[in-house]
């Protein structure tokens, strides 16, 4: 599962991908609680373990997807 966390005055968001066994509605909660002001700062571990830190007031946007997604790579539509 792949997330994307886009942040205030930054051109480039946080791309992080996530195991594939990740509970999607956990992670739903645990952002909406940051977005929601519960949390100060969003803790997401990514696939190979590392732990990722966004502070919540400076989150614009989530976008939580999955790897079985339609990337699409070239040319083509």
């Amino acid at each position: 599962m792949d997330i994307r966390i886009g942040v205030t005055q930054s051109p480039r968001e946080v791309s992080i991908e996530l195991a594939d066994d990740v509970d999607r509605e956990a992670l739903r909660a645990k952002v909406d609680s940051a977005l929601g002001g519960a949390a100060d700062v969003l803790w997401i571990t990514d696939k190979k373990g590392r732990d990722i830190a966004v502070v919540s007031s400076k989150i614009a946007y989530v976008e939580i997807g999955s790897t079985d997604g339609d990337r699409r790579i070239g040319f083509g539509g």
